[in-house]
């Protein structure tokens, strides 16, 4: 495959998964080529993630396709070949002290070789009748560099007293190191499977979507406390948009003293009109947040959001519900912790009646017990799929709350796609409320933008 082949390749493979590659940004990669050593493979990586890479979140992705589309070359290990023979002979006790001592301390280079060599020995096996694969999983089956701690601490520490900085020290340092270790084990596994099966394959089904494209419906335990921190100065943006949006070009009071005032200067006639300070619209929200199993991940996201707005406009007022509502402001008090304030809520708050989705009901309850809640300095926000279990969907009490709100937006976590299919009730809902699709982060963060 030729150099171009191979830029084309990595390009295309690097939209696929989710990061922004413009041609532009294409095209100054090539021009960068241009002014260094291709021999050089850390430099030829550098040079693509400084013309390629917008945003650090996008990194680890780019990493494993440039290792994918330009793999380290395995022609200048001919004099490592008596060493790799010996290792595939060595007895698992030898090459466990082996690692313990890469482990203490290696360069980037002596851990990759001495990973690819351990896939070499323990990384194929069985993947169906006549059929061989590579494996991660087989590799640290084999060396368990996770019981190596106490053996490397007993050498490091040599009579030391335990539980000091210097154990601390080497804890994070052979913790960073079986890190390292595993990720070019994984690498090496993802490069000989490329080999087999083809660089497309591979690549598809190796790359997480970028933090602010991960679907809120599959996001994980792991991905949750990432987003977190995204969500935080997303919040600090919705307010401000929410409370300037409708300050730009309007102007306070006339100043009728002033006015008249400065008339004095023109023989009485007011050539020059003064205006009171616009007085400050304090920013009021109303969050209303579906809970349910069906979108539970969403549910965690927008309570999330929930959490960080609460600590940003000065008046928020949040309720839950499945197919009744009840407010759960209480439990996001700003200071609060946000895992103590989730687990409160799904114990004490009574938004479940039968455990079916029922949008009708909570909006006729929501008025019912919370209709003082929306009034002409609110921005009403509403989460939630559209889906109610064929319920009757109650779109003239929608038109009433949002007839008496400031503002109305409905995020819902599905694709566009599915509006409408099932119970969804997107469409209806839709023409009461303008609704948007909002799956992710990046779409959260154009939501806001268009606000302006």
């Amino acid at each position: 495959m030729s150099l171009v082949d191979r830029h084309v390749g990595f390009v295309h493979a690097l939209r696929e998964a989710g990061l922004p590659v413009s041609l532009a940004e294409g095209l100054d990669a090539v021009h960068a080529l241009r002014v260094i050593d291709l021999s050089e493979r850390e430099s030829l990586r550098a040079a693509y993630a400084a013309t390629l890479v917008k945003r650090p979140a996008y990194r680890p992705g780019f990493d494993v396709l440039f290792d994918l589309w330009f793999p380290p070359s395995t022609t200048g290990l001919h004099n490592t070949i008596n060493r790799e023979k010996s290792l595939q002979d060595a007895p698992v006790n030898e090459l466990r002290e082996q690692l313990a001592e890469l482990l203490t301390q290696s360069t980037d280079a002596e851990m990759r070789e001495f990973a690819r060599e351990m896939v070499q020995r323990f990384g194929q096996q069985p993947a169906g009748p006549g059929r061989q694969n590579w494996f991660s999983y087989s590799v640290m089956r084999a060396l368990s560099p996770e019981t190596l701690m106490a053996r490397i601490l007993q050498a490091v520490l040599a009579g030391r007293e335990r539980g000091g900085l210097a154990e601390k020290t080497a804890r994070q340092r052979v913790a960073a190191n079986t890190k390292r270790f595993e990720e070019a084990v994984a690498a090496d596994v993802r490069r000989r499977i490329a080999e087999d099966s083809g660089i497309d394959r591979i690549a598809r089904s190796s790359v997480r979507p970028p933090l602010d494209q991960l679907d809120f419906l599959r996001v994980t335990k792991a991905d949750l406390a990432r987003l977190r921190r995204e969500v935080h100065p997303l919040a600090r943006r919705l307010a401000a948009r929410l409370t300037i949006k409708h300050r730009h070009g309007k102007r306070g009071r006339l100043d009728f003293r002033r006015t008249m005032r400065a008339s004095l200067q023109s023989g009485g006639v007011p050539l020059t009109t003064h205006f009171k300070p616009p007085r400050p619209h304090k920013p009021e929200l109303v969050i209303l947040c579906d809970t349910s199993d069906s979108v539970s991940s969403f549910a965690h996201f927008t309570l999330l959001l929930t959490y960080a707005l609460r600590e940003q406009f000065t008046k928020v007022r949040a309720f839950g519900f499945v197919d009744t509502v009840d407010e759960i402001t209480k439990f996001f008090v700003p200071g609060a912790d946000v895992v103590e304030a989730m687990t409160r809520l799904a114990n004490e708050a009574d938004m479940v009646r039968f455990g079916r989705t029922n949008y009708g009901h909570s909006f006729e309850r929501f008025t019912e017990r919370y209709g003082d809640a929306i009034g002409p300095r609110t921005s009403l926000l509403i989460l939630g799929d559209a889906r109610s279990n064929y319920q009757p969907p109650a779109l003239d009490t929608l038109k009433r709350l949002a007839g008496g709100a400031r503002h109305a937006h409905w995020l819902n976590p599905e694709p566009v796609a599915q509006w409408d299919t099932g119970d969804s009730l997107a469409t209806s809902y839709g023409s009461v409320v303008p609704m948007r699709e909002c799956r992710n982060v990046a779409q959260l963060t154009a939501f806001i933008e268009d606000l302006a």
